[in-house]
């Protein structure tokens, strides 16, 4: 469908017949992202609150669908990538974000850390470094007034306002790390998101990390009393490194409740569905 058509499509959208309107709308999402740049331009022009509405609305069923599309791709190409699994994510509340920003907050995070990283360091003072870039000098913190709010779980927004929760801050400490080749994974811990330094991959962690604690230091014993507590078992699954899939399907969880108590169930819904792509 070449420009004018296009136009023309758009221009119909006012029409008060709503069948008419259902299929003028399947067509323009049916053309994808491609059509956008025309839906926005119709919308600045028109002074129609009805149009206005519904180009709206198909602009995000087109970027939906294009999250839809990426998070497939990611889960069956590309899960080595965590950083790209969490932009798939801050897409869904930031489709037009310039996402090099968010590259270039962690490479800045990377380079002050690398700087003051000495070759005979020991896991422990590598672990303090990190925190006192991260937390004091960055000033990256747990988000204790607003815990669930949903903008916790969008990567740039953490980077942005320095708050986040604990996968949020588990991710980005975990980003970093992994570049500086410091062995810092996420673990999947109920009711908890906390890191773990695998000084030997084959065997269980040397320590844990508390990122929403500033950096906390944590002992295997420490883990296995949380776990006691919740009445679970200390098993692989609580207290070993977890999947980069695992850790997306944690952050979707986390969205889901948060616009659960939001009251906005649309797009409760919407993140239940990119839940699961990666449960099916």
């Amino acid at each position: 469908m070449n420009d004018r058509e296009l136009r023309a499509l758009i221009s119909l959208l006012d029409d008060p017949d709503e069948e008419i309107f259902k299929q003028l709308e399947q067509q323009l999402i049916t053309c994808g992202p491609e059509v956008i740049p025309l839906l926005e331009e119709n919308w600045e022009s028109t002074f129609d609150p009805l149009s206005q509405s519904r180009i709206e609305n198909i602009i995000h069923k087109i970027q939906f669908d294009q999250i839809v599309n990426d998070l497939q791709l990611w889960d069956l190409k590309n899960s080595e990538d965590l950083l790209e699994g969490l932009l798939i994510v801050n897409r869904y509340q930031y489709p037009n974000l310039d996402e090099s920003l968010v590259s270039l907050t962690l490479a800045e995070l990377k380079r002050s850390i690398w700087l003051q990283l000495m070759y005979d360091m020991n896991p422990i003072e590598k672990v303090k470094l990190l925190n006192n870039v991260i937390f004091r000098e960055f000033g990256l913190a747990g988000n204790t007034a607003n815990y669930h709010d949903p903008q916790n779980s969008f990567i740039h927004k953490v980077l942005e306002t320095k708050r986040g929760n604990p996968i949020s801050l588990t991710c980005i400490y975990c980003l970093i790390a992994q570049q500086l080749d410091i062995p810092i994974y996420g673990v999947n811990l109920p009711k908890h998101f906390v890191a773990a330094y695998m000084e030997d991959p084959d065997s269980t962690p040397l320590f844990y990390i508390n990122t929403f604690n500033r950096g906390q230091i944590m002992s295997q014993n420490d883990i296995y009393s949380f776990l006691r507590q919740l009445n679970l078992p200390a098993s692989d699954e609580y207290t070993m490194p977890c999947t980069n899939k695992a850790i997306i399907k944690r952050v979707l969880r986390n969205l889901i409740t948060a616009y659960e108590q939001a009251g906005n169930p649309q797009k409760r819904e919407e993140i239940t569905i990119l839940l699961q792509i990666l449960e099916g």
